[in-house]
């Protein structure tokens, strides 16, 4: 009679586990271990270039971690329920600027945007917070200042906005030609635990440190920070260094390079299937952009990415009707466009 091993089946629920867990950190390792059995000369250029940026951007890397935490410990994410009470337009502005400001991840964004549907806050404020929220917060802008400069930090979050008020206008004009009448889908709920946030929101504590509670969120949420941030920089600083190692830099500047409108749109659309998220993004378009991508390509590869990218876009198929996602993308795309097109512009005349 023979013995199952049990030590096979425990390890491929050990592995099991840490695929669900921590798929980029096997994806890193799986590239370096990929590349020592075909090209050793390149696995170690790879580590080598991945561990000289991440120690490059670590002082930002540290400020936009201190910048999250502290939003959370102190509740001033809370302060994103005030940015929806008033005339309609002044929402609009409010959600757009509140989406482009706040320090919410992708996927703390969709309940809330469910709590407000539900609480009756029209559709085109929601849509503008929507709409900018993936694009920047504060650690963002911190980290594309560092990756990549100041400027494209700035035109980011311009985009955001912009994008954000785009969207609200054209969507409050269909509202008052009687669309979007009911844009949740009938099995959403009320946004749930993240709807609480705007349903009750919490007074902010800015001296957090005086609270043991809001102290062990700080230590929480900056290691949930670090952790993140340190495992998709890495997989993308080893994607950077494969790119420029085997993309040639003719070829990018063939496909994305010069002043036209070719590179943009085509930058928009290869940002919807190409986006890994906006941190990871960041050093590519920096590669990209040192290989011959024009500026303005960059900027729309990074918010059509941000607002379209698979993980986002299902969640908003899930939460809202099929009109709402189709509006919800058509906006993004030509908002996106429209940001590469004038950053564009504005790179060429300075």
């Amino acid at each position: 009679m023979s013995v199952a091993n049990p030590g096979v089946p425990g390890l491929q629920s050990a592995l099991c586990r840490l695929w669900r867990d921590q798929p980029v950190w096997l994806a890193s390792a799986a590239i370096l271990l990929g590349l020592a059995m075909i090209d050793r000369t390149q696995a170690a250029e790879s580590a080598v270039f991945a561990a000289g940026a991440l120690l490059g951007t670590a002082p930002f890397l540290i400020l936009s971690i201190a910048l999250a935490a502290w939003a959370q410990a102190t509740g001033a994410d809370n302060l994103i329920a005030r940015a929806f009470t008033g005339a309609p337009l002044l929402m609009i502005g409010l959600g757009a600027l509140a989406g482009a400001v706040s320090p919410f991840c992708s996927c703390g964004v969709i309940p809330l945007i469910a709590a407000l549907l539900t609480m009756g806050v029209p559709l085109s404020a929601v849509m503008a917070f929507w709409l900018a929220s993936p694009i920047m917060d504060p650690s963002m802008f911190v980290l594309t200042a560092g990756v990549l400069d100041l400027e494209f930090a700035v035109a980011k979050t311009a985009a955001a906005i912009g994008l954000g008020l785009f969207g609200g206008i054209v969507v409050h004009l269909a509202m008052t030609a009687g669309a979007f009448a009911d844009p949740l889908r009938a099995e959403v709920g009320n946004g749930g635990c993240g709807g609480a946030r705007i349903r009750a929101p919490k007074p902010v504590i800015w001296r957090f440190w005086a609270d043991a509670d809001r102290r062990a969120k700080f230590g929480r949420t900056a290691l949930n920070t670090t952790l993140f941030l340190a495992r998709w920089l890495t997989l993308a600083f080893l994607l950077e260094s494969l790119m420029l190692a085997w993309i040639p830099a003719e070829t990018v500047t063939a496909l994305l390079g010069g002043q036209g409108l070719l590179p943009i749109i085509t930058a928009t659309l290869a940002g919807v299937p190409a986006y890994l998220n906006g941190y990871a993004a960041l050093p590519l378009v920096g590669g990209l952009i040192d290989q011959g991508m024009a500026p303005g390509a960059g900027l729309a590869f990074l918010v059509a990415g941000g607002v379209t990218s698979i993980p986002a876009a299902m969640a908003v198929w899930a939460l809202a009707r099929p009109p709402v996602f189709a509006a919800y993308l058509g906006l993004s795309l030509t908002g996106a466009f429209a940001s590469g097109v004038l950053f564009q512009l504005w790179t060429s005349m300075t």
